[in-house]
């Protein structure tokens, strides 16, 4: 198949956009030091997803709309992070006392933002997050993070299923490589989200009362 017969077939079968919701929640998913220390072995180019998502929150805050922070972390040894832990070196990262868990320079929550810390991939999979967004009467997600293809693409297809609106905001995920992130955002909006640029949360955001 081509690449223009591939671009059709995908057309045919999935061009369809659910749009925003009218009462949204912003999730940062895991921005963290490791993925911003060359050291790290979870190191990426992620500077400019960062910069865009620290564009959209103080956006979403001045309009009311929740702010979420999510982080991975583990007990000694890993010993809750089950088989991903097993898995994904690099996880060691997050064990305590090691500083690449922390918020990176630019990004520190505040008193009013909710931190979600997880153990796997998703920010849903074994945390409160469902059940607050609900409470919180949100109807839609709006996601930005690190990285695309692991715990962006993960918490996506959860927020999907657990019925909210979902928006994947491009410009403000980033990966280790382009290949991965564009790969992920293109099947992420085939079928669970609508991936959309920073410029368009922007927008919507400005337009909604505070």
């Amino acid at each position: 198949m081509t690449d223009a017969d591939l671009a059709e077939n995908y057309r045919r079968a999935y061009d369809n956009r659910v749009g925003f919701g009218r009462r949204p929640a912003l999730l940062l998913i895991d921005f963290v030091a490791a993925y911003f220390t060359p050291s790290s072995p979870l190191w990426a180019p992620v500077e400019p997803a960062l910069a865009a998502a620290l564009e959209i929150r103080a956006l979403a805050r001045a309009r009311g709309v929740p702010v979420i922070l999510t982080r991975v972390a583990y007990a000694a040894g890993g010993v809750d992070g089950g088989r991903f832990f097993e898995k994904a070196r690099p996880l060691a990262s997050f064990l305590p006392g090691n500083p690449m868990g922390a918020w990176p320079a630019g990004l520190e929550p505040e008193a009013d933002e909710l931190v979600i810390t997880k153990q796997y991939p998703s920010a849903f999979f074994g945390t409160s997050l469902a059940s607050t967004l609900t409470c919180l009467g949100a109807d839609s997600v709006i996601l930005t993070g690190l990285t695309t293809s692991g715990c962006v693409r993960a918490s996506c297809v959860d927020a999907m299923s657990h019925g909210f609106r979902t928006l994947v905001v491009a410009d403000a995920c980033g990966d280790r490589h382009p290949a991965p992130h564009e790969a992920n955002l293109f099947d992420m909006n085939a079928k669970y989200a609508d991936v959309v640029s920073k410029d368009a949360v922007l927008a919507y955001l400005g337009a909604l009362t505070a």
